[in-house]
């Protein structure tokens, strides 16, 4: 990249440093003329013409190398920062620049300027992948939506036809309500710091109702329950809390095999209160492990179509603002347990 002068910046300090210099030049001047004067010397300087050859030249010299050493040292960093900013301006996420200046306030400006450029760049990939993949979310059921509604037009279709298109066609209508419902939540609750309009509420009685809130989803499986929801009063955002459980408890359903067990407890303690959700499913991999809150992941492929990745997203973000923690806990064949543990309100 072809580096443009920075001439204004370079002739100020020139014009400072040989300003200074030869001010200083003509102040030592005056002192010897003074001290001439009053016959503290007897060299008389106007009469020699020797230390005016030596003093200006030795001040050009001095300006020079003055200059030189702090254009080295500020003016030159101050150039590559300001050049990495146009870079950076235009998109260049891979810009970076030295950290080895001597000045300590180069140094931090220069490390602060490479950690500025590193979490925007990660900040642009998520939002390049969040748009590619809020896109194909959009895409497949309004795919499906057009598909349908197209053989809906055919002539003679049977009864038992035309009702499973309609089943089909009001699925991906839910599927993408919610799949808004949940972008827009995600973004609300990734701006927001810290979680408002708190009150007592009974815990327990909640999960209950996120379990009963479910029953067409788990009573279509034959899925049991096994609770264990001692009485626990917490002060928290119910509406918030209850996407937390209604996601986990969707997510365990979903998993579970026909006829299985979900195990759901609720442990109290003085400083924090623990729930867990327990189901009896193909569980996952460490490597799916890492990823199952990240926005828009399924490591389960074949049951993308029961969701669009934000559910856990969603658990995730709300325990954070809650101060609290959530984990999981599986391995293939075993299940998945996950574990969500608030800290009380002083």
């Amino acid at each position: 990249m072809n580096k443009r002068p920075h001439s204004q910046l370079w002739f100020c300090l020139t014009g400072c440093v040989f300003g200074t210099v030869l001010i200083g030049a003509m102040i030592m001047l005056l002192i010897w003329y003074l001290l001439f004067h009053f016959q503290v010397i007897t060299v008389n300087p106007i009469e020699q013409h020797i230390p005016l050859v030596v003093i200006l030249p030795g001040s050009a010299v001095v300006g020079s190398c003055i200059t030189w050493l702090v254009g080295r040292l500020i003016i030159r960093p101050i150039q590559g920062i300001s050049h990495a900013f146009e870079r950076l301006s235009q998109g260049d996420f891979s810009v970076r620049v030295p950290t080895d200046s001597r000045v300590v306030e180069i140094r931090e400006m220069s490390e602060q300027f490479n950690a500025m450029v590193y979490d925007l760049s990660h900040i642009e990939t998520l939002r390049n992948d969040f748009v590619v993949n809020v896109s194909h979310e959009f895409k497949t059921p309004i795919a499906a939506i057009e598909g349908y509604a197209t053989l809906l037009q055919m002539d003679g279709i049977s009864k038992e036809r035309h009702d499973y298109y309609v089943e089909k066609i009001i699925a991906n209508s839910r599927q993408l309500s919610t799949l808004s419902s949940n972008i827009l939540a995600l973004s609300k609750l990734e701006n927001q710091e810290t979680v408002l309009h708190r009150r007592e509420y009974r815990l327990d009685e909640q999960l209950r109702r996120a379990v009963l809130l479910l029953e067409n989803k788990w009573a279509a499986k034959s899925i049991e329950f096994d609770i264990d929801l001692p009485n626990d009063t917490f002060n928290g955002n119910e509406q918030l809390l209850d996407q937390v459980w209604s996601n986990l408890l969707d997510n365990a359903i979903k998993h579970s095999p026909e006829g299985g067990i979900i195990q759901v407890t609720l442990l109290p303690g003085s400083t924090s209160v623990t729930v867990t959700v327990t189901d009896h499913g193909d569980g996952m991999p460490e490597e799916v492990q890492k990823h199952i809150f990240e926005k828009f992941y399924q490591g389960d492929q074949s049951r993308s179509s029961e969701g669009n990745g934000l559910g856990l997203a969603l658990v995730k973000r709300i325990v954070e603002l809650c101060h609290g923690s959530v984990e999981v806990n599986s391995a293939p064949g075993e299940g998945a347990t996950f574990r969500v543990n608030l800290p009380r309100e002083p």
